[in-house]
């Protein structure tokens, strides 16, 4: 999840609740708590990408995301955080984030959608992404998944002890834009871990707004590159919380609660696994 909306600028990132006192190592310990939150999470996305067609609404997503949070002994992440009402976070088509769920709001055939939540177990989170194809989409909007996604695991691949996280971000960008596509720059990845948001930031772009953080082993990062097809230039609607692309464009986002280790990393939401 990226910070809330009507805040997020690049100078305001470290005043949201994100820890002062530097970027948290985490202990063998704490990261076995991690990995239990992170599957907890990515249990409920691989639920929610089987059972979605056109017809349901985005509440009813809401509603067994936050029924399969509790059921596995966790509570939702998102849920009353600076007041967000959902569990999950759920955009449509030109919808970028921190779209609230609604039972007005109909998934339909074609629909680009994106689904973000967050699990809190034993006092730590995991928080992770992913946009779903509804049925049959325009090739454009395949197209756009498809980049977004490959552009996530471009950045993670180039993580690890002693890399910096301006390495994974321009890997994301050069991809991102080598497709024809645009990073949306208003919103950033994050630490995570005993707080949803935590130092760093973790850009999809190149920038000097802030250090280039060199990654050390035990640290917890939430990379989520937004990818758009047309401006990267957003604005929010009057809820507050739901951003949409300016143009109309169509938006995908990926997101994975990764750990650095010494030679590598480890996805600690990954899908594939549960």
């Amino acid at each position: 999840m990226n910070l809330i909306s009507q805040l997020l600028t690049p100078s305001a990132l470290p005043a949201l609740g994100r820890k002062s006192r530097g970027i948290e190592i985490k202990s063998a310990r704490e990261i076995e708590v991690m990995r239990q939150a992170a599957k907890i999470v990515a249990t409920v996305l691989k639920e929610i990408s089987e059972l979605v067609e056109p017809g349901m609404t985005t509440a009813d997503l809401d509603a067994h995301a936050e029924k399969r949070i509790r059921e596995m002994g966790a509570t939702p992440s998102f849920k009353g955080y600076h007041g967000f009402p959902a569990s999950i976070c759920a955009c449509l088509n030109h919808e970028v984030v921190h779209g609230i769920p609604n039972r007005k709001k109909v998934i339909r055939e074609g629909d680009v959608l994106k689904v973000d939540t967050g699990a809190y177990f034993e006092g730590f989170h995991g928080d992770s992404c992913i946009t779903i194809a509804v049925g049959r989409v325009t090739p454009e909007a395949a197209r756009l998944i498809q980049v977004a996604e490959e552009a996530l695991y471009k950045g993670i691949a180039r993580v690890k002890a002693g890399a910096f996280l301006m390495d994974l971000a321009g890997a994301i960008e050069d991809h991102v834009k080598a497709n024809g596509f645009t990073v949306v720059e208003d919103y950033t990845g994050h630490g995570v871990g005993r707080n949803l948001h935590e130092e760093p930031s973790v850009f999809n772009f190149r920038t000097h707004s802030l250090p280039n953080v060199k990654l050390k082993a035990g640290m917890t990062l939430a990379i989520e590159p937004i990818v758009n097809a047309g401006s990267k230039v957003t604005r929010t609607l009057h809820d507050r919380w739901t951003v949409v692309t300016v143009d109309n464009a169509l938006s995908a986002q990926f997101e994975h609660t990764v750990l650095v280790t010494e030679d590598g990393y480890e996805i600690l939401t990954d899908r594939t696994t549960v």
